[in-house]
């Protein structure tokens, strides 16, 4: 392994995750507001606590109450005012239930002169949640999308329909108070309907598009989810703000800068990767065998791939990316690859990605792994944990989706 690589991609990973957390955003954000009568807190996503803890400290005024629903281990004290659940994500569970019950008991009833906080970030879609259909059902259809390798826009427009909270149905719930969102974005080009199933904005997608995604997949349903795939969601919101604070672009810009600092040549190639991971890995790699000879260069591409899952191995869609890239980096001295996801958890593991390098490949088959074979069981976490390549953080505070960085130092 090439340690200097190895220990820039650290210091890189840590730098543009860093520069995303919402602290200071928030900060800012609700500096443009003037607070007046009641106010109602409530987060939800990834980043849930980080986003409420900042906003407490700078409110100029206590809220009469507020509630935090976050994933699991991402809490990380206690807030003033505030009472905190954890849920599971990327699935549905019991406890997100219980949380989204305990945010619609506390804004119901509320009036004009009330205000609701709303501050949401990635990862809402799963723990916000209140199923029109049996939640067994639910979590079936998102285990068949998520095996499909669908689309997180995809995904998300399947659920808003069995939703009484998502598409916009939380804002109706909450009328006639105003809502102002504070918004950390883990959708390409920000699209207020499709952050967390866009909870508190206009849907724009349709039953029809709903109807098409299960023909696309041949997805297996009840007749009642079909039934609520048929019901229309809200198109029109006139007591809501929306402000997007921190997106996949920025992070990209925040790793370039770091890379800039490091002495490479940078260039941003995409803020909008959306393809199969390991295609994408083998795409980074190619391009870092074609810069070759040119001097010190990064290439940063920002986004959210797919996994077919085939196989029954763990790992996550920035693990299989960089496991992918190995086989064209193999033999490639002073190059390098790494792919992180900004929230600390890739997949259903404790890694937050992956790093690779021309030694990369030598290195697993010394060990006896076949790249191919890693791949195909979708187990790239075990396969880059066997060569010192899984990166990981731990819950970091933010969720403005995946990055992925080439290094060329030769």
């Amino acid at each position: 392994m090439n340690q200097k690589l190895r220990c820039q991609a650290q210091q890189i990973m840590e730098y543009a995750i860093g520069k995303s957390l919402p602290d200071r955003a928030v900060a800012e954000a609700l500096e443009q507001y003037d607070f007046s009568g009641r106010i109602y807190l409530v987060a939800i996503g990834k980043a849930a606590w980080q986003m409420a803890n900042a906003a407490v400290r700078c409110l100029k005024v206590p809220v009469v109450d507020g509630i935090v629903l976050t994933k699991y281990g991402h809490m990380k004290g206690d807030i003033p005012g505030v009472r905190c659940f954890e849920g599971g994500h990327p699935i549905v569970d019991e406890n997100g239930l219980a949380g989204t019950q305990a945010i619609l008991d506390m804004t119901a009833n509320l009036t004009a002169q009330d205000r609701v906080l709303f501050l949401i970030s990635g990862g809402g879609s799963a723990l916000f949640e209140k199923p029109l259909v049996p939640l067994s059902a639910l979590q079936e259809l998102n285990r068949q999308l998520l095996a499909a390798g669908a689309s997180v826009t995809e995904i998300n427009i399947l659920r808003k329909r069995l939703s009484a909270v998502k598409g916009g149905r939380f804002a109706k719930w909450c009328e006639p108070a105003h809502i102002d969102s504070v918004i950390l974005s883990d959708v390409l080009g920000d699209p207020l309907d499709m952050i967390a199933s866009g909870p508190a904005a206009p849907d724009r997608s349709t039953c029809e598009d709903a109807l098409g995604i299960v023909k696309k997949y041949g997805l297996e349903v009840l007749e009642e989810v079909l039934a609520c795939l048929g019901q229309e969601t809200p198109k029109q919101l006139g007591h809501v703000s929306n402000r997007v604070i921190g997106s996949v672009a920025q992070l990209c810009q925040a790793a370039a800068e770091k890379c800039r600092e490091l002495g490479y040549e940078t260039h941003i190639l995409t803020d909008r990767m959306c393809c199969e991971a390991r295609e994408a890995g083998r795409f980074m790699a190619s391009i870092a065998g074609s810069g070759l000879g040119t001097g010190k260069r990064a290439y940063v591409a920002g986004g959210e791939c797919v996994v077919h899952l085939h196989g029954k191995g763990l790992g996550g869609r920035n693990q299989e990316l960089a496991l992918a890239a190995a086989e064209g980096l193999a033999g490639l001295s002073g190059v390098a690859l790494f792919s992180v996801g900004s929230d600390g958890t890739d997949g259903p593991t404790d890694a937050a990605g992956g790093y690779v390098d021309g030694d990369s490949l030598a290195a697993l088959e010394a060990r006896g792994i076949h790249l191919q074979d890693a791949l195909a069981d979708n187990d790239s976490y075990h396969a880059l944990e066997a060569v010192g390549g899984l990166l990981k953080t731990g819950p970091t505070g933010t969720n403005v989706n995946d990055f992925t960085v080439v290094l060329i130092d030769v």
